[in-house]
C-alpha cells in the first residue's frame, strides 16, 4: 500500500467532526453555516466577482502567450488518451450530473419563477435566463477548474513535484509547504472534496429517486435513497479497483454516449427551430454581455442584489469548492498536452457543449411551460422528467435520463476516490486500492448520514463558507504559476512579447 500521510488523518478527522456536529445537531449546524454563508455572499459578493473574472482574464492570457507552448511534462511527452476520452474524463468529473440536474431547471427557473430582472413569464425574461444560465455554466466556471488543474499539472509533469495542492505554491513559499503549512493546505483540499462529492451523492441519490418516483411510482423516501447509494457505491468502487484507465475511462466513453443520445433525442423531439434559434441568439447575448455581467454587483437594487448573491455567488463560490477535485482529476489526465491545448479543451470545449445542453433542455422546458403545463411547482428532480412527459418517447428520454444520472453519479465518485486517494499518498500517481476503497465508503457513509439528518442543505452551506478561504488559495496559485512560467520562459528564451 502506499504510504498513508498525516494529511489522510487530520482530513478524515476534520470530516469525522464536521459531520458528526450535522448528524447530531442538525438544526444548530444548519443555522451557523447558513448564517455564514449569508455573511459571505452579502459582504464579499463584490470580491467573488472580482476574483473569478481575474481567473478567466489570467487563462485568456496565458492561452494567448508564447507559455502555451509549453507541454504538461518533459518536451518528448505525449498525451495518455485520445483527446474524446480525455474530454469525455474532464467533462464527466467537472459538469456531467449538474447538467442533467439543472439543465431544464435553471433556466425555467429564471424564466417563470425568479427571473434576474425582468418580470416573470416575459420574452425578456426568456432572453435573460439563457444568457444567464450561459453565464453560470460558461468561461467563469471552468476558468476556475482550470486555473488549479493546469498549475497542479505543470508542477507535477514539469517540474516533478507531487500532485499536491501545497506543491504549486513552493515559487511562493518554497520548502514551508514541505511542513505544517503544506499539510494545511492539503487537509483543506481533502476536506472540501470529500464534503463536497458527498453533498453529491445525496442530491444524486434524491434525483434519480426523483425520477423514478415519477416514472413508475416508487416511493420518494429516505430508505429507497440508502438502497440507491449502496448500490451506486459498490458501482463505483468496483470501477475504481479496476483503475483510471479502465473504469473511469469506460464510463466516461459511455457517459458521453448517453448524453449525445438524450440530447440529440430532445432536439428532434422538442422545439427544434426554437432551440437553434435561441442557442444563437443566447450565445450573442451573452458574449455582448459577459463583461458586465462579470462585474455587476446591484449596489442600489436590493431585490437585483439578492438575485446574484443566490445565483452567480452561490455558483462562484460552488465552483471555487469544488475545484481541488475537479483540478486534480483534469491535471491527472492531461500529461503531455501543451498548455493552449489544455487550456482551450479545459475552457472553451466544456463551456459550448454546455451552452447547447441548456439551450436544448431550458428552451424544451420554457416552451412546455408557455403551452402545456405548469411546471413551477415541482421539486427540481422532478422537472426534467416532467418536461419529458408532454415530449413523444417520454418514457425512453426519462429511462435514458436515468442511467446517465446513474453514470454521471458514478463516475464523479469513482473520480473523487481517485483524486483523494492521490492527496493522502503525497500524490501517488497510482493510489492503492485500499486507501481507494476507505474513502468511497466514508463518501457514502457520510452521504447517509447527513440524508438521514435532513442536513445537506447544510454542508452545501458549507461548502460555500469553505471557498472564501480557498480562493486566496487559487490567487496565490496563479502567482506562483506565472512565476515559474516567467522563470521557465526566460531560461527556453521565449519571447514573451
Amino acid at each position: 500500500m502506499k504510504k498513508i500521510t498525516n494529511v489522510f488523518w487530520f482530513a478524515l478527522a476534520l470530516v469525522v467532526l464536521a459531520v458528526g456536529y450535522g448528524a447530531l445537531a442538525p438544526t444548530s449546524f444548519e443555522t451557523v453555516m447558513g448564517k455564514w454563508q449569508s455573511f459571505i455572499t452579502t459582504s464579499f459578493g463584490w470580491y467573488y466577482l472580482s476574483v473569478v473574472s481575474i481567473m478567466v482574464l489570467f487563462t485568456i492570457i496565458v492561452i494567448i502567450s508564447p507559455f502555451g507552448k509549453i507541454r504538461l511534462g518533459k518536451d518528448t511527452d505525449r498525451p495518455e488518451y485520445s483527446r474524446i476520452s480525455w474530454f469525455s474524463m474532464l467533462f464527466s468529473a467537472g459538469m456531467g450530473i449538474g447538467l442533467v440536474f439543472w439543465g431544464a431547471a435553471e433556466p425555467l427557473s429564471h424564466y417563470a419563477i425568479d427571473p434576474a430582472s425582468a418580470e416573470p413569464n416575459t420574452r425578456e425574461a426568456f432572453r435573460q435566463s439563457m444568457r444567464y444560465t450561459f453565464f453560470h455554466w460558461g468561461l467563469h466556471a471552468w476558468a476556475i477548474y482550470a486555473i488549479v488543474a493546469l498549475a497542479l499539472a505543470y508542477f507535477q509533469f514539469r517540474k516533478g513535484e507531487p500532485g499536491l495542492i501545497s506543491a504549486t505554491l513552493k515559487p511562493i513559499f518554497g520548502d514551508k509547504m514541505n511542513g505544517p503549512w503544506g499539510v494545511l493546505v492539503d487537509v483543506f483540499a481533502v476536506f472540501a472534496t470529500v464534503v463536497g462529492v458527498a453533498t453529491t451523492l445525496g442530491f444524486g441519490a434524491v434525483q434519480i429517486n426523483g425520477g423514478l418516483s415519477y416514472i413508475f411510482g416508487i416511493p420518494n423516501e429516505y430508505w429507497v435513497q440508502v438502497v440507491i447509494i449502496a448500490v451506486v457505491t459498490v458501482l463505483f468502487l468496483m470501477s475504481a479497483w479496476s483503475g483510471l484507465s479502465k473504469g473511469i475511462k469506460y464510463l466516461s466513453n459511455a457517459n458521453m454516449v448517453l448524453a449525445v443520445a438524450l440530447l440529440v433525442l430532445v432536439v428532434i423531439l422538442g422545439p427544434t427551430l426554437l432551440i437553434f434559434n435561441m442557442f444563437t441568439d443566447s450565445l450573442g447575448a451573452y458574449l455582448q454581455n459577459i463583461v458586465r455581467m462579470s462585474f455587476s454587483s446591484a449596489p442600489l437594487n436590493k431585490e437585483n442584489r439578492e438575485w446574484i448573491n443566490g445565483w452567480t455567488i452561490f455558483y462562484w463560490a460552488w465552483w471555487i469548492s469544488w475545484s481541488p477535485f475537479v483540478g486534480i482529476f483534469i491535471a491527472r489526465v492531461s500529461k503531455g498536452r501543451t498548455i493552449r491545448e489544455f487550456l482551450i479543451g479545459v475552457l472553451m470545449l466544456p463551456s459550448l457543449v454546455s451552452f447547447f445542453w441548456f439551450a436544448t433542455f431550458g428552451s424544451t422546458a420554457i416552451n412546455v411551460q408557455q403551452k402545456f403545463a405548469d411546471l413551477t411547482g415541482l421539486k427540481t428532480e422532478e422537472t426534467l422528467f416532467a418536461v419529458f412527459n408532454e415530449l413523444p418517447l417520454s418514457m425512453l428520454l426519462s429511462i435514458i435520463a436515468v442511467i446517465l444520472i446513474s453514470t454521471f453519479f458514478i463516475t464523479s465518485a469513482d473520480s473523487a476516490t481517485f483524486v483523494l486517494g492521490m492527496q493522502t499518498t503525497n500524490g501517488s500517481l497510482d493510489p492503492s486500492n485500499m486507501v481507494k476503497v476507505i474513502w468511497g465508503l466514508a463518501q457514502s457513509a457520510i452521504a447517509v448520514i447527513l440524508l438521514s439528518a435532513d442536513g445537506l442543505d447544510a454542508l452545501q452551506s458549507m461548502l460555500i463558507v469553505a471557498a472564501f478561504p480557498f480562493s486566496f488559495i487559487m490567487l496565490l496559485m496563479m502567482i506562483s504559476l506565472y512565476k515559474s512560467l516567467s522563470d521557465e520562459a526566460k531560461k527556453m528564451k521565449i519571447n514573451k512579447s
